[in-house]
This record gives structure tokens, C-alpha cells and sequence, in this order.
């Protein structure tokens, strides 16, 4: 069972749309016990950084998210959803992340022919062969994002171009992230969730 790890974000429902559409067994969540049982987790998100954080504090569910990337179950994080497991967001000030991958969230740079926040298709440019980024090199994915994981390369699965090279998709061990929707992003987008898929099954077998 994947749990979508629900705190009153955007995206939920869409995501819990694709997830049926591939037949992945899943449930909308904010139940601690169920999310330290889940198989995998999935962390959506549109809005606020520090608003996202206040609400996952408010329902007691970081410690608990924490306890799950220890023990080893995936982790998907999807938009801000992938900006909240670094440790760290600089927007309308420092708010501390679930510290999961290292970096900071920065404002992308502002220029005529880029605005901001970037909305729209943008190709992937993988970087690392991760058990996501099977089957999507240069294909398209959708954005919709003012700030960037500001990381590490090493924790860089992919990138697209923009007015910088964009983290699009990161990982760190069984915790992984992806700036864009794969929601939205048609048959790209479907792959990556059905490959996080297989990382969920795999780990089931294995016991983590």
C-alpha cells in the first residue's frame, strides 16, 4: 500500500488519479500508524514552504516521515513536495526542511526571457541512472515552481534547462524527489510513477 501523505496540499487528488490509473494500490493518509506501514510514500505539494511545514508539525507527521526514510521505505516527494525533504527553504525566510537530502531551496533567477515562477514543458536532461529515471531521458515533464533545489550533484538525478540548469529530479538512497508534476506530465510522468512503482515492490520483497 502506498500512502499519499495528506496535509491539505493542491495536488492530492490528482495524484492519487494517476496512481489508480497505473494500479498502484493507494490511500489519502494523515494517520501516523498507517504511514509507518506503508510500503512507499508519496509527499505532494503546491504553496508554501513554511506553510507546508507548519502543517505537517501541526498533524505530528514529521517525526513520523523521518522514522519511514529510516527504516528504508520510499519516499517520493513531487514538487514542493521534493523541495520539503531538504533540509531547508529560503523562502520568505529560512524554514527548516525534513532534512532528508541536502540543500536549500533558492528563488530561480528572474529574467526577461524566464519568467517567474516557470510554468510549463521542459525536457529532461538525466544526469544519473536511477531505478526513476528508467525509460525518460529527453522526454518532457511539467513545472510549476518559483524556487530550485540548490544540492549537491551527487544528489542530482536530472536536470532542465531553464534561465539555470534546474534540479528536476534528485535522490538519496530510497528517498527520491521530482520537481515537476508527473501527474501532468503525460506518458513521461506515468513512467516515473510506475518505476517508483517497481522500487516499492522491490522493497517489499527485500524487507527494505
Amino acid at each position: 500500500m502506498i500512502i499519499i501523505i495528506d496535509y491539505d496540499t493542491g495536488n492530492t487528488r490528482n495524484v492519487q488519479k494517476a496512481l489508480n490509473y497505473i494500479g498502484l494500490d493507494n490511500k489519502i493518509s494523515a494517520d501516523p500508524t498507517e504511514i509507518k506501514a506503508a510500503d512507499g510514500l508519496i509527499l505532494p505539494g503546491v504553496g508554501a514552504f513554511s506553510l507546508a511545514m507548519a502543517a505537517l508539525k501541526e498533524r505530528q507527521l514529521i517525526s513520523v516521515i523521518k522514522e519511514a526514510a529510516a527504516k528504508g521505505t520510499p519516499i517520493l516527494g513531487v514538487c514542493l513536495g521534493m523541495q520539503l525533504l531538504l533540509e531547508g527553504s529560503m523562502e520568505n525566510g529560512f524554514t527548516e526542511g525534513l532534512g532528508l537530502i541536502e540543500g536549500l531551496c533558492e528563488k530561480l533567477p528572474e529574467e526577461a526571457a524566464f519568467p517567474v515562477p516557470h510554468m510549463g514543458w521542459n525536457q529532461l536532461l538525466i544526469t544519473k541512472e536511477t531505478p526513476l529515471t528508467k525509460a525518460v531521458a529527453d522526454e518532457y515533464v511539467y513545472f510549476v515552481h518559483s524556487y530550485y533545489a540548490d544540492c549537491e550533484l551527487e544528489a542530482i538525478d536530472a536536470l532542465a534547462q531553464y534561465s539555470i540548469k534546474v534540479p528536476a529530479m534528485i535522490s538519496k538512497g530510497n528517498i527520491y524527489g521530482t520537481q515537476f508534476h508527473p501527474e501532468k506530465s503525460s506518458d513521461a510522468g506515468l513512467t516515473i510513477l510506475k518505476n517508483f512503482k517497481e522500487v516499492v515492490e522491490h522493497a517489499r520483497i527485500s524487507g527494505n
